[in-house]
């Protein structure tokens, strides 16, 4: 007789795809046929950016957010995607995700719901595409230790979502739509919620207030929303994109034998399914709605999947051969040294030669006077968030030579 785990094994690789129930569908046809146009789909005329500049002005071959779209993929922060940590660190593997390609996921999934649900796709795909740029090397793990190397000596928080949105608006200084930075801030797909409800951030005052809070509070992240609904699909397909892509990395490193170990009742455990399904229930539960919405029982399933993604895979951070430990400490060697640098002005060091001279020339409108007025320990953190995976344990080579003993990196294969 069968057990019953196996039994469950066995129901769950029978999940089917969910279609679009049949009034929605009807109504999405019957929508586009007669032209219909969704009141909530956020309207190029209104966009908002912090200072007027005419070569920013829309035009019908530049429309307003597909301006943003070029800013963002034409400055650094976005070419060293490339090179970042998306859950596995330290692997020579090719065929597992970076964070490159995780932002790409992100924006073709939340532009499937958008262009479905009669969004501003335009707008979806500036969000998508810079939501992550302000992530450190090494993922949240790496994430976590810079936040704590800056909490030390400062008191305050460092958040992904938050240093992303100083990188387009203070740092790169691409005069970057509020709607697309508001997006930014607010994309923390790490709080998934049934529904999701329009914020409140209307002006580039609210923007920096609600930054300024999540430096000083970091309770304060978990309460962000969007505040529009463009910004609420990409929130949603951030945890669409990486729930099942993670996994199938997993079992291509080797953390994981089979996908048997996941327990779904509706959302499936693969990518496939899991991307279909998620966004057929999206879109059955919030077509002609103010809101971005799930069913209670889909968004149950997805909170076990999430749990169990956290059990099997992120409780180790993807730190492969033990280095977890060593990361964080490598993380403290290297900011203090830095800092060390920044307060003795030593001119030979990478944070004034690769960081703050490369910073100054692409930023067109920062100079190094005004740039270094800034609390150093918000330049270390600048610097350091910035490195990929690479350039970071190059430089950590090049200051503790001695350390680098301890890193192994994993090959192309599970065995190495």
């Amino acid at each position: 007789m069968e057990s019953s785990v196996s039994m469950k094994r066995s129901f769950n690789s029978e999940i089917p795809y969910l279609e679009l129930r049949p009034e929605v569908e009807r109504t999405i046809r019957e929508d586009r046929s007669t032209g219909w146009v969704n009141p909530l789909k956020f309207d190029d005329a209104n966009v908002t950016r912090r200072e007027f500049k005419q070569h920013d002005v829309a035009t019908l071959t530049r429309p307003a957010f597909s301006r943003d779209i070029e800013k963002i993929i034409n400055i650094p922060a976005y070419s060293r995607y490339t090179d970042k940590t998306q859950v596995f660190s330290f692997v020579r593997n090719d065929d597992i995700t970076r964070r490159g390609l995780h932002v790409q996921l992100v924006s073709r999934i939340a532009r499937g719901i958008g262009s479905l649900l009669g969004l501003n796709c335009d707008l979806i795909e500036a969000i998508a595409l810079g939501h992550d740029l302000g992530h450190t090397p090494f993922g949240h793990a790496g994430e976590k230790f810079l936040s704590d190397c800056y909490n030390r000596r400062t008191g305050r928080y460092f958040n992904h979502n938050v240093h992303s949105v100083r990188v387009l608006d203070q740092l790169y200084r691409r005069n970057i739509s509020l709607q697309t930075l508001d997006g930014v801030l607010c994309h923390n797909g790490e709080f998934e919620q049934q529904v999701l409800k329009l914020g409140n951030i209307e002006s580039f005052e609210d923007l920096d207030q609600r930054v300024e809070e999540c430096c000083v509070d970091e309770q304060i992240i978990s309460s962000l929303r969007p505040s529009t609904l463009e910004g609420c699909v990409v929130r949603v397909s951030d945890m669409i994109a990486y729930l099942g892509k993670d996994r199938h990395d997993a079992l291509e490193m080797g953390a994981i034998d089979s996908l048997d170990i996941f327990d779904s009742e509706i959302i499936g455990r693969d990518n496939s399914r899991i991307i279909n399904n998620l966004t057929v229930d999206i879109v059955n539960n919030s077509y002609r709605s103010d809101r971005i919405a799930m069913s209670p029982e889909v968004f149950q399933d997805l909170r076990k999947a999430k749990r169990q993604n956290y059990e099997y895979i992120y409780s180790k951070e993807g730190m492969v051969g033990g280095a977890h430990n060593i990361v964080e400490e490598m993380f403290e060697e290297l900011y203090e040294k830095i800092l060390d640098d920044l307060l003795n002005e030593r001119r030979e060091s990478p944070v004034f030669r690769h960081h703050i001279k490369k910073l100054i020339e692409i930023s067109r409108s920062i100079s190094e006077e005004e740039y270094l007025q800034e609390d150093p320990n918000q330049i270390v953190v600048d610097y350091l968030a910035s490195m990929t995976d690479t350039y970071f344990v190059e430089l950590h080579k090049r200051f503790f030579p001695e350390r680098m003993s301890a890193i192994q990196l994993r090959g192309y294969s599970k065995q190495g």
